[in-house]
């Protein structure tokens, strides 16, 4: 399993996974106009978080390569990072939320759950291990402070 490991572009995840709920839809949006407006909202926020990440990424002059994490000059615990240890990937749950959404089908809404689980899995415990290496009691500090998702 550690094959998975930091393998697949988190943004290239969040496509396949609307891809599968999109077919799982029926690859019809039936969501009436309230909830379109309520997925419209979400996606928005989506953004707002997704690049505020990526704003205090580049303001303290780290990569923001989720591929390469031995890359990470410092631990980011400022701006967003004070809520959230990974806004980028909370916006992409957002986004994938407005998403199931708009497509208004129950069949979508599992695969959120999936894409959490996969990313727990393979794309952040696995930073978090690089990240503790790198860091050592200062990260682990930081885990202590901030949750993961929210």
């Amino acid at each position: 399993m550690q094959k998975l490991e930091l393998k697949i572009p988190p943004l290239l995840l969040v496509m396949v996974f609307a891809l599968l709920m999109w077919f799982l839809s029926g690859m019809t949006s039936v969501a009436g106009a309230g909830l379109q407006m309520v997925a419209q909202v979400a996606f928005v926020l989506a953004l707002l978080v997704a690049l505020a990440g990526v704003v205090e990424f580049r303001r303290r002059r780290t990569t923001t390569n989720p591929m390469k994490p031995e890359a990470v000059s410092q631990v980011v615990s400022s701006g967003i990072y004070r809520y959230s240890r990974n806004p980028m990937y909370l916006g992409f749950l957002l986004a994938l939320t407005g998403w199931a959404l708009w497509l208004s089908s129950a069949l979508a809404w599992p695969m959120l759950v999936l894409f959490v689980l996969y990313m727990n899995r393979f794309q952040i415990a696995p930073e978090e291990r690089v990240l503790t290496e790198l860091f050592g009691d200062e990260y682990r500090q930081y885990q202590v402070r901030v949750r993961r998702w929210i």
